[in-house]
């Protein structure tokens, strides 16, 4: 449903498990952009430092020997020519299932508060998206990567909501885990993310609030696509 040759820059945060990668996977199909997983960047790059045995022994391991090992790091995107389905490359190896695994998901907030992590990762996710036509979602599109996005959407749902999609989504890959395990990880992956100092989640000043709990994915479409509209008429207007 691309309206217009404007190719706008979508930026969507929000917290673990409302549905972020799904929605602005349909948003960028629905609109033919490109869609950049930003979280897939940070969970590649902590699998990286899992099969390095750097959390063999610690929750924590030392930025020190992290940050040696980020230029052995490649991480990239391409379409699946059979599923459509965009895949996560890490050194030019389809690890897709790997970094949703609840192993990754239990490092991956550690990893995010680094500093050099983040830095290497805002400066790629910055070049993917100069030419605009692009979706991307993560914790901090709107704050830090992309501060002018012409579009910034801030999702949340309760947290019951979310720790039963996490669940599911699991239970479909062939991973079982228990509800209140996956509760207790997300609780602490919001507390992690909001407080970190580095970048913490934040809904940006102009960002648009999305509460989900209680919405379908064709009623969350039909609510950005009028807010896209609206932001289309009002470029225009202002031309």
């Amino acid at each position: 449903m691309k309206t217009s040759n404007t190719q706008l820059v979508i930026a969507i945060d929000g917290y673990s498990s409302t549905g972020k990668s799904t929605f602005a996977r349909l948003l960028a199909a629905e609109l033919a952009y490109i869609y950049i997983d930003s979280g897939a960047m940070y969970r590649a790059v902590t699998l990286y430092c899992m099969e390095k045995g750097l959390f063999e022994n610690t929750d924590a391991p030392d930025p020190e020997y992290i940050y040696n090992i980020l230029p052995e790091i490649r991480i990239h995107f391409e379409r699946n020519p059979d599923t459509g389905n965009i895949e996560t490359l890490l050194n030019e190896r389809i690890v897709e299932k790997e970094i949703r695994s609840m192993a990754v998901s239990s490092h991956v907030s550690y990893i995010s508060t680094l500093a050099e992590v983040r830095r290497k990762l805002v400066k790629l996710q910055r070049e993917l998206g100069t030419e605009g036509g692009v979706v991307m979602d993560g914790r901090d599109i709107g704050t830090v990567v992309y501060p002018n996005a012409d579009i910034k959407i801030f999702m949340t749902a309760d947290a019951d909501v979310r720790a039963e999609r996490r669940r599911r989504e699991l239970d479909e890959k062939g991973i079982q885990e228990d509800f209140e395990k996956v509760k207790e990880n997300i609780s602490t992956r919001d507390r992690i993310d909001s407080g970190r100092s580095e970048s913490p989640l934040k809904q940006a000043e102009d960002a648009v609030l999305l509460d989900n709990s209680h919405m379908t994915i064709a009623e969350q479409m039909t609510w950005f696509l009028e807010k896209f509209k609206e932001k289309l008429e009002g470029d225009g207007a202002e031309n």
